[in-house]
C-alpha cells in the first residue's frame, strides 16, 4: 500500500505535526512531563499508521492499526489531562481531530476484520 492519497496516513501525520506544536508549548509552559507523554502517543498514531502500509499481512495490518487506535485512546487521555488541569493551555481542536482518526481507525477496523472472516469461511460448493 501506499500513503499518498490515504487519508488515515495524511490526518494521522498532519496530526503529529500538530502534537509536536502543542507540546512545544506545553514545554514554554514547563509542563514538561505532560508534553513528554503526550508527545509520544501523540506521533505512535501516525507511526503505526504509516508501519501498517507495509504490513507482512493482513493480520499484521490489523494488529498495527489496533495499536494505533490504543495510542489515539492514551493521546485522549492527556489531552483531556491538559483541557481540565489548571494552568494548562487547552486543546479543544486537537480533541476533534482526534475524534475524526477515532472514527476513521475504527472504520478501517471494523471492514479489515470483516475481509479476515471472509477470507476464513470457506466457500460452499453445490454438488
Amino acid at each position: 500500500m501506499t500513503s499518498e492519497g490515504n487519508e488515515i496516513v495524511q490526518v494521522s501525520f498532519n496530526f503529529a505535526l500538530q502534537i509536536i506544536s502543542y507540546c512545544e508549548i506545553l514545554e514554554e509552559n514547563k509542563k514538561f512531563v505532560i508534553a513528554n507523554q503526550l508527545l509520544i502517543s501523540g506521533t505512535s498514531i501516525g507511526a503505526n499508521v504509516r508501519e501498517a502500509q507495509n504490513a507482512e499481512s493482513i493480520v499484521d495490518f490489523l494488529h498495527k492499526m489496533k495499536v494505533a487506535a490504543k495510542e489515539v485512546e492514551e493521546t485522549e487521555y492527556w489531552l483531556l489531562i491538559c483541557n481540565n488541569a489548571e494552568n494548562y493551555p487547552s486543546s479543544p481542536d486537537l480533541l476533534t481531530t482526534l475524534s475524526s482518526i477515532r472514527k476513521l481507525l475504527a472504520k478501517i477496523i471494523s471492514s479489515t476484520k470483516k475481509k479476515i472472516t471472509n477470507l476464513s469461511i470457506p466457500k460452499s460448493t453445490n454438488q
